[in-house]
Formats: structure tokens, sequence, C-alpha cells
């Protein structure tokens, strides 16, 4: 292959691609929900989808504040984050919840020379575990919540990963399954992929959606932006 055969070939893809973890990479939402509502009924009180579904997403700070907040809690920021994270932890290294065609998309898009970032709002000893579990080398960059002073949805987290892969991010695409995570990545500026979870995603400018990764390549994901 000629240099403008590369050239050409490189054009088809994005810049970089910047992966969510939670609901995205792996189906650890579940994970979440069954510490949350341990906790909240280890108080005495009561946790149901509709309160659990709307800390989907969110900067753990601001679920541990939510939870203080909607239940008789009364552990400290901190520790309820501190709590929740532990068990989810202890789960997640029993088992890992890959979504469908994640590993795939992850390995085809190192395999393409595409840099990689992982972009999570779960912290950096629980994103440790999901590299952990794959080859090393897979991300490039890691962003979790504790490493930003703002969580989703604010763009910080996504603009920190273009920063740190010397990329335009209007050149790169997320992939994201939530609606706080899908507004940070689209104010940063990024092409989003949106794959519907837990939660239902409207459709807005700048965002497409398709309902798995299962078969889809990144040069496919790619074009429906071109």
């Amino acid at each position: 292959m000629t240099d403008r055969d590369h050239a050409a070939a490189r054009r088809d893809l994005p810049a970089a691609v910047l992966f969510d973890m939670d609901g995205t990479l792996v189906d650890s939402e579940p994970y979440w929900i069954i510490e949350e509502t341990a906790l909240v009924e280890s108080y005495g009180g009561t946790w149901d989808d509709d309160l659990a579904h709307q800390l989907v997403g969110q900067a753990l700070t601001w679920s541990a504040d939510f939870i203080r907040a909607h239940s008789p809690v009364t552990m400290a920021r901190d520790e309820i984050v501190q709590h929740l994270m532990g068990g989810v932890i202890r789960r997640f290294r029993e088992h890992v919840p890959w979504r469908p065609g994640a590993q795939e998309l992850l390995l085809q898009t190192r395999e393409l020379g595409v840099p990689r970032a992982l972009v999570t709002m779960s912290y950096e000893a629980f994103a440790a575990e999901l590299v952990a579990a794959l080859p090393e080398g897979t991300f490039d960059v890691v962003v979790t919540g504790d490493m930003v002073v703002e969580g989703k949805p604010h763009p910080e987290a996504y603009l920190t990963a273009a920063e740190h892969l010397g990329v335009d991010p209007a050149q790169c695409l997320a992939i994201e399954d939530s609606n706080t995570g899908i507004a940070s990545a689209l104010a940063a500026g990024v092409p989003t992929i949106g794959i519907p979870h837990i939660v239902p995603i409207p459709e807005q400018e700048g965002l497409r959606l398709v309902p798995t990764m299962q078969g889809q390549s990144v040069a496919a994901l790619w074009q429906l932006f071109r």
C-alpha cells in the first residue's frame, strides 16, 4: 500500500475513539444498582429503578449526594463512594460482564492503530480492574472521575482525553450509553455513538444511535458522521 493509500484509509477512520465504561464496555450498571439498594436498605430505606436510573452516567460524588438526599443514608459523601465502589469491584473480580461486541471493537480499533481512551466517571481504582482484564496497551489514555474537577455532563473528561491524545475532539468518536455521558461528549464537540441500554436515549444533533457494538466496525461507525 502506498503512502497515498495509507492516507486515504486513515481519512476513513476517526483520530481516536473515546470509550465510556459503565454500561458501554461492561454491563456494570446492575452491579451499582445492587450495591445502592443494599446500602439504602441497610438504613431501613427503599431504592427503586426510577431513583437508580437517575444515577446512570453521573459522577460518583453527585450520586452519593443524591443517595443522601433521597434515602435515610447518613454516611459521608466519600464514604458512600468508597462503599459502593468496593462492592462493585468485588463483583467485577468475580465476573466481567462485557457488553456485546465491546471486546471485538476494542481489538479492532487497536489493530487499526486508532488511539483509544477510556473516559469514565468511575474512579481509577475501578477502571484499573477493567484495564487489567484487557491486553496490555488496550488504552492509550485513561480519564476517570477522580482525575477531573467537573464530572459528566461537563465536557472536561472528554476534552482531557483528547488533549492527552493530542487530537482534535471534532475528529474523534465517542461511544456512550447514558444521556449524561452523551451530553458530556457532545459538549466537548465529539461526534458520539449512543448505545441505549439502561435508559432510553433521544435523538439529537451530533449523535447517532446503534443498538449494539456487535458486528460493528470503527470505519462504519465513523461513516455515520461523514
